[in-house]
């Protein structure tokens, strides 16, 4: 089932237009997603309850590493991938090589479009930001699970041994 949640960009388009047909918000949301926590668990519940389906883009390998360091992904695109299908909050997954998610974006063009409480909707990144205003999609800022990230648990399990 969860293999049925992972989508093209083109199928996620399609998604989008029949749910505007219909009445229907698509809610979009990106991200490593590298080792899944209750943070992420958390917000993703949230963002789901924004709207009609959850659409989740998460960043593929190389990306991950630009923007992480050379050790991580702990986990691959494909992994972390299906291991967000397999969540109930989560509609649609879908993977983007680039490290930013704008073409991504400017395809979809979801009706609402969450963020974690790390970013405000000024800091979000320019190009991003110009293709979430030219789709016309609501921005919704979510806050974070104190204490929760990766990186925290990576430091803690390094610290331990």
């Amino acid at each position: 089932m969860s293999a049925a949640k992972i989508v093209t960009a083109a199928e996620l388009a399609q998604v989008r237009d029949a749910f505007a047909a219909q009445g229907k918000k698509l809610v979009f949301t990106n991200g490593c997603f590298d080792l899944l926590h209750v943070g992420h668990v958390r917000y993703l519940q949230a963002a789901r309850a924004l709207g009609d389906a959850l659409a989740v883009a998460v960043n593929g390998d190389a990306s991950v590493r630009a923007l992480k360091g050379p050790t991580r992904p702990v986990n691959p695109e494909n992994d972390r991938a299906e291991v967000l299908a397999a969540l109930g909050c989560v509609d649609y997954v879908v993977l983007f090589p680039g490290m930013r998610m704008t073409p991504l974006y400017e395809t979809v063009r979801p009706q609402i479009y969450a963020k974690g409480g790390d970013y405000t909707p000024d800091t979000l990144d320019k190009e991003e930001r110009a293709a979430i205003d030219a789709a016309g999609s609501e921005i919704h800022i979510i806050p974070l699970v104190p204490g929760r990230s990766t990186t925290n648990i990576l430091a803690a399990a390094a610290c331990k041994s």
